[in-house]
């Protein structure tokens, strides 16, 4: 089982801003969230109805537990404040969900 984070943006109306400050301030703030497993992102993603995304990141723990602990320590709430001024440049969507392998 994953527990998984899940933040998906819109375009923003300045991409380059948001470019940024997304890999200069929020990735190395994401990489020392504790017990964070792994983390990826995804540009410019087709949705199936509706318009594109201009980019999805996932994060992973292994448990529910995990990721309460890691946004309730120092690391995660300044990782929550880069998020809400992330959200002034882009709009996001975000979710947290648990994910079985379908083996």
């Amino acid at each position: 089982m994953t527990a998984r984070f899940l933040a998906v943006y819109e375009t923003p109306a300045d991409p380059g801003a948001f470019d940024r400050h997304y890999r200069q301030v929020h990735i190395p703030l994401l990489r020392r969230l504790p017990g964070l497993r792994r983390y990826t992102v995804s540009r410019d993603v087709t949705a199936l109805h509706g318009e594109p995304y201009y980019l999805v990141a996932e994060l992973d723990w292994d448990t529910m537990a995990e990721v309460r602990a890691a946004f309730a320590s120092p690391e995660g709430r300044a990782t929550a404040d880069d998020a809400a001024r992330l959200q002034e440049l882009a709009p996001v969507r975000r979710m947290i969900f648990t994910a079985e392998d379908a083996r």
